[in-house]
């Protein structure tokens, strides 16, 4: 495992001290894991919106969605 060194200023500081207090028994290392592992997750589904925003803003992309179904029905198992 890495080991990591943050400086933190004041406002950060205090909310670490809130989230510590919200959860008894972790350490400041697991706030901060988690906090980290939730700001990757936030990212990336930004990025999934993002990518779906310009999807379904590109008419060639909308034009084989509507295209699908019908391609699909083909491979339909029932």
């Amino acid at each position: 495992m890495t080991v990591l060194t943050v400086r933190v200023d004041s406002a950060v500081e205090r909310a670490l001290e809130y989230l510590l207090s919200q959860r008894v028994g972790e350490t400041r290392s697991d706030v901060v894991r988690e906090a980290i592992l939730a700001a990757e997750k936030a990212a990336r589904r930004a990025r999934m919106r993002e990518e779906s925003a310009a999807l379904a803003a590109d008419p060639k992309e909308r034009a084989a969605a509507k295209l699908l179904p019908a391609e699909m029905a083909e491979y339909s198992a029932w």
